[in-house]
Protein backbone atom coordinates (compact mmCIF):
# COMPACT_ATOMS: atom_id res chain seq x y z
CA UNK A 1 0.00 0.00 0.00
CA UNK A 2 1.72 3.69 -1.11
CA UNK A 3 1.30 5.99 1.71
CA UNK A 4 2.46 9.81 1.07
CA UNK A 5 2.21 11.83 4.09
CA UNK A 6 3.30 15.56 3.92
CA UNK A 7 4.60 17.69 6.92
CA UNK A 8 6.10 20.67 7.53
CA UNK A 9 3.18 23.49 6.20
CA UNK A 10 2.05 26.75 8.71
CA UNK A 11 1.65 29.65 9.41
CA UNK A 12 4.25 32.15 8.09
CA UNK A 13 5.06 36.10 7.17
CA UNK A 14 5.99 37.23 3.16
CA UNK A 15 9.25 36.56 2.27
CA UNK A 16 9.83 33.90 4.82
CA UNK A 17 10.38 30.27 4.18
CA UNK A 18 9.02 27.21 4.65
CA UNK A 19 10.21 23.77 3.73
CA UNK A 20 7.50 20.62 2.85
CA UNK A 21 8.06 17.29 3.69
CA UNK A 22 6.46 14.17 1.97
CA UNK A 23 7.77 10.41 3.83
CA UNK A 24 6.86 7.77 0.95
CA UNK A 25 5.75 4.32 1.93
CA UNK A 26 5.09 1.72 -0.20
CA UNK A 27 7.39 2.52 -2.86
CA UNK A 28 10.45 4.23 -3.41
CA UNK A 29 10.89 8.22 -4.56
CA UNK A 30 14.05 7.13 -6.88
CA UNK A 31 12.06 4.84 -8.63
CA UNK A 32 8.82 7.43 -9.09
CA UNK A 33 8.74 10.48 -10.20
CA UNK A 34 7.62 12.87 -7.56
CA UNK A 35 5.61 16.04 -7.63
CA UNK A 36 3.90 19.07 -5.75
CA UNK A 37 0.93 20.32 -6.28
CA UNK A 38 -1.15 23.50 -4.30
CA UNK A 39 -4.95 24.28 -4.14
CA UNK A 40 -5.62 27.62 -3.12
CA UNK A 41 -9.66 27.90 -2.35
CA UNK A 42 -11.83 28.90 -4.47
CA UNK A 43 -9.50 27.77 -7.54
CA UNK A 44 -8.30 24.59 -9.35
CA UNK A 45 -4.90 22.92 -7.96
CA UNK A 46 -2.43 24.08 -9.60
CA UNK A 47 1.02 22.31 -10.60
CA UNK A 48 4.13 23.46 -8.56
CA UNK A 49 7.02 21.38 -8.88
CA UNK A 50 8.36 18.02 -9.96
CA UNK A 51 11.38 15.66 -10.02
CA UNK A 52 12.76 12.60 -11.73
CA UNK A 53 16.22 10.86 -11.22
CA UNK A 54 18.18 14.27 -11.70
CA UNK A 55 15.53 16.33 -13.92
CA UNK A 56 13.18 19.05 -12.27
CA UNK A 57 10.26 21.51 -13.29
CA UNK A 58 8.44 24.45 -11.64
CA UNK A 59 5.77 25.99 -12.51
CA UNK A 60 6.56 29.69 -13.03
CA UNK A 61 5.00 31.39 -10.63
CA UNK A 62 7.55 29.49 -8.25
CA UNK A 63 10.86 29.28 -10.18
CA UNK A 64 13.35 30.55 -8.40
CA UNK A 65 11.73 30.47 -5.45
CA UNK A 66 10.71 26.91 -4.53
CA UNK A 67 13.26 23.98 -4.93
CA UNK A 68 12.26 20.53 -5.31
CA UNK A 69 14.60 17.56 -4.11
CA UNK A 70 14.58 13.98 -2.80
CA UNK A 71 16.16 12.16 -0.21
CA UNK A 72 16.82 8.45 -1.37
CA UNK A 73 17.84 7.52 1.94
CA UNK A 74 14.79 8.36 3.83
CA UNK A 75 12.61 8.24 0.90
CA UNK A 76 11.14 11.39 1.33
CA UNK A 77 10.60 14.28 -0.97
CA UNK A 78 10.83 17.82 -0.26
CA UNK A 79 9.84 21.31 -1.53
CA UNK A 80 11.67 24.28 -0.44
CA UNK A 81 10.04 27.45 -0.18
CA UNK A 82 12.09 30.79 -0.36
CA UNK A 83 10.88 33.82 -0.67
CA UNK A 84 7.30 33.55 -0.35
CA UNK A 85 4.36 35.30 -1.49
CA UNK A 86 0.35 36.11 -0.24
CA UNK A 87 -0.63 34.49 -3.40
CA UNK A 88 1.57 31.03 -2.52
CA UNK A 89 -1.23 30.77 0.20
CA UNK A 90 -2.67 27.11 -0.26
CA UNK A 91 -3.00 23.71 0.67
CA UNK A 92 0.21 21.90 -0.69
CA UNK A 93 0.06 17.88 -1.97
CA UNK A 94 2.30 15.75 -2.42
CA UNK A 95 1.82 13.12 -5.36
CA UNK A 96 3.73 10.15 -7.00
CA UNK A 97 3.62 8.76 -10.18
CA UNK A 98 5.85 5.98 -12.03
CA UNK A 99 8.92 6.82 -14.09
CA UNK A 100 7.99 7.38 -18.19
CA UNK A 101 4.97 9.00 -20.12
CA UNK A 102 2.76 9.96 -19.67
CA UNK A 103 2.74 11.04 -15.98
CA UNK A 104 0.11 9.97 -14.34
CA UNK A 105 -0.10 11.04 -10.85
CA UNK A 106 -1.66 7.99 -8.88
CA UNK A 107 -0.92 8.15 -5.42
CA UNK A 108 -1.39 11.71 -3.30
CA UNK A 109 -1.02 12.82 0.33
CA UNK A 110 -3.77 14.23 2.43
CA UNK A 111 -2.62 17.91 1.69
CA UNK A 112 -0.73 20.73 4.09
CA UNK A 113 -1.91 23.94 4.68
CA UNK A 114 0.55 26.83 4.31
CA UNK A 115 -0.35 30.29 4.89
CA UNK A 116 1.43 33.28 3.70
CA UNK A 117 0.63 36.57 5.32
CA UNK A 118 1.25 40.06 4.54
Amino acid sequence: QVQLVESGGGLVRAGGSLRLSCAASGRTVKQSRMGWFRQAPGKEREFVATISGGSTLYAGSVKGRFTISSDYATNTNYLQMNSLKPEDTAVYYCAAANLGVPVKYDYWGQGTQVTVSS
